[in-house]
């Protein structure tokens, strides 16, 4: 499936210099919500804020074709400390959302619609330009698998996602008796003669012998 890039994205294309980075978020049980990007410091995009982790995060190839084909991605995320690693294993994630996002800075500005910033360590403020967005989501779907590979100081992290397309080949299983439409509708009494009329003979246009 194809998916096109916003004005802004590809207006900053064709510029001499670019600066292309990945933005994830990791959506958990409320109000755990993380934002990841791939830049350093803190990205302050539409009222949230997105901590830098620089090359410590990856992003696997997002495949897209033209046939409805659930392709999923992995993330890796390396360096996590130990104390980090406790609390991965402990935040229920399989079939959270997980959204990725492309970005692209031009002439080291971001362009986007609403006020923001780039939040350094020290606390220096780098604006971004007050333009049409040039964040585009590229990939949503479901986290599924994490793999943890434990070094002596620091561990390595990689998530596997499945696409929202895998929800085409889940099987939906439904039954037409009255107690399966009871739970989904518990006043609807539609479905309360099916047993009964299985097996019935019904006479119709004559008389019974």
């Amino acid at each position: 499936m194809s998916r096109t890039l916003s004005t802004a994205v590809q207006e900053a294309i064709q510029q001499d210099v670019v600066y292309p980075f990945f933005a994830v978020e990791l959506v958990f049980d409320v109000p755990n919500t993380l934002r990841l990007w791939t830049g350093l410091g803190t990205l302050i995009y539409e009222g949230n804020e997105w901590f830098g982790t620089g090359n410590m995060l990856e992003v696997s190839t997002v495949e897209e074709t033209m046939q409805i084909a659930a392709s999923g991605l992995s993330l890796t995320l390396s360096g996590v400390p130990s104390e980090v690693v406790s609390l991965a294993l402990q935040e229920p994630y399989q079939g959270r959302i997980c959204n990725v996002y492309f970005g692209m800075f031009a002439y080291g500005a971001l362009q986007q619609e609403d006020e923001a910033y780039i939040l350094m360590q020290d606390g220096a403020k780098i604006g971004l330009e007050l333009r049409e967005t040039g964040v585009t989501e590229i990939f949503t779907g479901y986290m599924d698998q994490m793999e943890i590979t434990e070094d002596p100081e620091t561990s390595t992290i990689r998530l596997s996602v499945e696409n929202k397309l895998i929800d085409l080949e889940r099987q939906r299983v439904a039954r037409y008796t009255s107690e399966y439409q009871k739970s989904l509708y518990p006043l609807d009494r539609g479905l309360e003669f099916v047993e009964s009329i299985q097996d019935l003979k019904l006479t119709w246009g004559r008389s019974a012998q």
